[in-house]
C-alpha cells in the first residue's frame, strides 16, 4: 500500500491587487498550520523585505525572503525575493536569476511548476488578484501532477485577469472569495492524499526542461525546439526566435535563451514596443527638424537664400511627417487578451 501524505506544500501567486489578499490569507491561517507556504508577488526590484514584514505583522506563521539552498520547514512562509525566481527541489528552496517569464522575475509559473514536479499530489496552488496571466501555466502543471487548485473569485479580485485566465484554462477545484481561502487551506492541509499519480511522460520531460531553465542549468538535457514549432515572432527580451508551445487549448512561447511568454504577455509586450518605436521615430524626426532649421539659418546668414529656403522647406516637410507619427502614437492601442474580449462583448460586435 502506498504511504499516505498530507497536502502540505502551499504555493500562492499574486500580482496587482493581490497584496491585501495574501495578508488576508495569512491572517486567517492558524499559527500551527502543518504546512510550508511559498509566495510569489510581482514587485519592483527594490522592494526587498516589504511583504515579509507585512506578513509578520499578522503575528501568525513567520515569513521571510527565501534563501538559496535553505531547507524546507513546516509552519513557515517563504517569500520570493525581488528580481529572483523562487523554485522548489525535494527538501530545498532555490533562489535563481533565471530568465524572466511573462515579463516578471519573480514569476509565478516557475514556482508552481517546480513545486508540482518536486511534490506532486502534496501541492495546493492558489492564484489571487493580478493582471495578465502569469500563474496559468503553473497551475496547469500542478493539476497535471495531481495537485489542488484554488482561485480567488474574479468578482472578489481587485484585478480579475489572472483568476479569469486560470479558470478558463484549468479545471479549477475551488473558486471562492479571498476571505474564505484560509479556512479552506486549513481543511485541505489536514487531508491525506496518495503519493502516486499518473503523469504523461512527455509532459514530465517538458516540465523538467522548463524547471531546468529557471534553475539556470548551464547544459540542459533538452532544448526548447524539441517541444514546439518555430514561430515568426521574436523575444521581446533578447530578440531571439520564439518557439510556440501548445498546452491544452493554449499557446505559449519560449526563446532558446529561456524567456517565456503567454500569448497575453507576448501581445502586451509587442504592442508596448510599437509605442516605444513610434516615440523614437518622433524624436529622430524632431532632431532632423532642428538640424535642418539650424542649417537654414547658417546659409541665410551667408546670404545663400536659395539653399537656406530648401533647408527650411525640408524642415517643414519633416514636421508634417512628425505630426503623422504623433497621431499614430495617440491612436495606438495597448492590447491584451482581456481588452480584446471586452471589445468583442460590446453590443456593436454581438
Amino acid at each position: 500500500m502506498n504511504p499516505m501524505e498530507k497536502r502540505n506544500i502551499i504555493v500562492i501567486g499574486a500580482s496587482a491587487g493581490g497584496f491585501a489578499g495574501i495578508r488576508q490569507i495569512v491572517h486567517d491561517l492558524p499559527a500551527d498550520l502543518d504546512a510550508s507556504i511559498f509566495v510569489v508577488w510581482h514587485m519592483a526590484a527594490d522592494m526587498t523585505g516589504v511583504l515579509p514584514r507585512a506578513l509578520n505583522k499578522e503575528e501568525g506563521l513567520p515569513a521571510a525572503n527565501g534563501v538559496d539552498g535553505e531547507g524546507i520547514m513546516k509552519r513557515r512562509i517563504y517569500v520570493a525575493p525581488p528580481d529572483h525566481h523562487m523554485l522548489l527541489e525535494k527538501g530545498m528552496v532555490r533562489i535563481t536569476k533565471g530568465p524572466k517569464e511573462n515579463r516578471f522575475r519573480p514569476a509565478i509559473d516557475p514556482l508552481f511548476r517546480s513545486a508540482a514536479l518536486a511534490f506532486g499530489t502534496r501541492v495546493i496552488g492558489v492564484i489571487l488578484s493580478g493582471a495578465l496571466d502569469d500563474g496559468t501555466a503553473g497551475m496547469w502543471a500542478i493539476k497535471q501532477q495531481g495537485g489542488i487548485s484554488i482561485v480567488q473569485s474574479p468578482e472578489d479580485a481587485d484585478v480579475s485577469s489572472m483568476p479569469k485566465h486560470v479558470i478558463n484554462a484549468v479545471k479549477v477545484d475551488h473558486i471562492l472569495p479571498v476571505n474564505q481561502i484560509g479556512a479552506l487551506l486549513t481543511r485541505l492541509v489536514n487531508e491525506e492524499v496518495g503519493s502516486q499519480h499518473t503523469v504523461d511522460p512527455a509532459y514530465e520531460k517538458f516540465s523538467r526542461m522548463e524547471v531546468g531553465i529557471a534553475m539556470e542549468e548551464r547544459k540542459p538535457k533538452h532544448t526548447i525546439l524539441e517541444f514546439g514549432d518555430i514561430s515568426p515572432f521574436t523575444c521581446p527580451e533578447c530578440h531571439g526566435v520564439l518557439t510556440e508551445l501548445r498546452e491544452g487549448g493554449r499557446m505559449r512561447y519560449r526563446c532558446h535563451t529561456g524567456h517565456a511568454f503567454s500569448a497575453d504577455s507576448l501581445l502586451t509586450s509587442i504592442t508596448e514596443h510599437i509605442e516605444e518605436v513610434l516615440w523614437v521615430a518622433i524624436r529622430s524626426i524632431q532632431e532632423s527638424i532642428i538640424f535642418l532649421n539650424h542649417m537654414g539659418d547658417h546659409f541665410a546668414e551667408a546670404n545663400q537664400g536659395n539653399i537656406a529656403a530648401m533647408y527650411f522647406k525640408k524642415a517643414g516637410e519633416a514636421m508634417q511627417r512628425a505630426e503623422l507619427v504623433r497621431k499614430a502614437v495617440f491612436d495606438h492601442e495597448l492590447l491584451n487578451v482581456n481588452s480584446i474580449q471586452e471589445q468583442a462583448d460590446l453590443p456593436d460586435n454581438s
